[in-house]
Order: structure tokens, then C-alpha cells, then sequence
């Protein structure tokens, strides 16, 4: 047997890696035109704990419903559809997310975050924070940073997965 073979691989995923990357993966699920947002939760011990992302509620038809971005806000996505973050939560059931970390592949809103500190999520790491000028993030940032949730970027160098089917 080759020294190589005796020796583990190094070129495997870091923990970071892998949860963004299921977080990317739930995001393709959703089915809002305009954004796709994905979240995974994972336990201080890296095992995953829940997952979700972006759509409408259960029971609401994602063919009936509003995707505008724009015009009356009764006819728009905004007052209908649950957050990435908040699916995962709420899909959570009755495990407990105290000191988890939440893997998202965008900043969360102020009332993603409110559900984040309450439920005792206490780190977040995100891909993108394509609104950090907006009063949803800035307040986000604000109570994340009075109760200790510690957010960062995720800064891994991007990797090409290949799901082998």
C-alpha cells in the first residue's frame, strides 16, 4: 500500500464550508423569482439541527400568491413570505437552539433576528449583506450586538461541489 493511501485526505470541506453549502442547496428550493435565501442551523457540536429557506407559508399557494417587488404592498411578496431564517426555526420543532449557529446565505432582517435571540441561536454566519444600509439590517446589527449574537462573513474560498447521483 502507497504512503499516500495510508494517510486521510486534505482537501475535504471545513465545517463552514459544508453547513454554507446546505444552506445554498435549501435556497434552490425556494421559489421567489427575485431572491433565494437558504438557512442551516447547526449545534454547538456540528450537527444540524434544522434547515429552511424563503417561500410562502404552508397552505398558501405559491401559484396564488404575490411575487412583485414592487406597487400596493398587498400585492407584492414582501407581507407574505417567511424568511429563510425563520423556516428554519420554526422547522426546528421542539429541539433546542440554544448556542447554535445559523448558517445564511443572506444578512437577516430585524424580525429574523428577533426569532435568532429568542430562540438562543448565538452566532450567524452569512454569505452576503446586500442591504447593510437598510433600517431592517442596521437594527438587525443593533440588537445582535446588545445581546451577544456574534455575526460574521463567511470568508471560506469559494468551492465547485459536485453532487455525484
Amino acid at each position: 500500500m502507497s504512503e499516500e493511501a495510508l494517510m486521510k485526505r486534505t482537501d475535504y470541506l471545513s465545517w463552514d464550508q459544508y453547513f454554507m453549502g446546505i444552506a445554498l442547496l435549501s435556497a434552490q428550493r425556494s421559489k421567489d423569482p427575485g431572491t433565494q435565501v437558504g438557512a442551516c442551523i447547526v449545534s454547538p457540536e456540528n450537527k444540524i439541527l434544522s434547515m429552511g429557506y424563503n417561500g410562502m407559508p404552508i397552505g398558501c399557494s405559491d401559484d396564488e400568491m404575490p411575487w412583485a417587488r414592487e406597487g400596493d404592498p398587498l400585492d407584492t411578496k414582501y407581507l407574505y413570505v417567511c424568511h429563510a431564517e425563520f423556516n428554519a426555526i420554526l422547522n426546528s420543532g421542539a429541539k433546542t437552539l440554544q448556542g447554535a449557529t445559523l448558517y445564511v446565505t443572506l444578512f437577516p432582517c430585524n424580525e429574523c433576528t428577533k426569532a435568532i435571540i429568542q430562540c438562543g441561536i448565538k452566532k450567524v454566519v452569512y454569505m452576503e449583506d446586500k442591504y447593510p444600509d437598510s433600517d431592517a439590517v442596521i437594527a438587525a446589527k443593533r440588537m445582535m450586538n446588545m445581546t451577544g449574537v456574534v455575526y460574521q462573513r463567511y470568508n471560506e474560498p469559494h468551492r465547485d461541489i459536485t453532487l455525484h447521483l
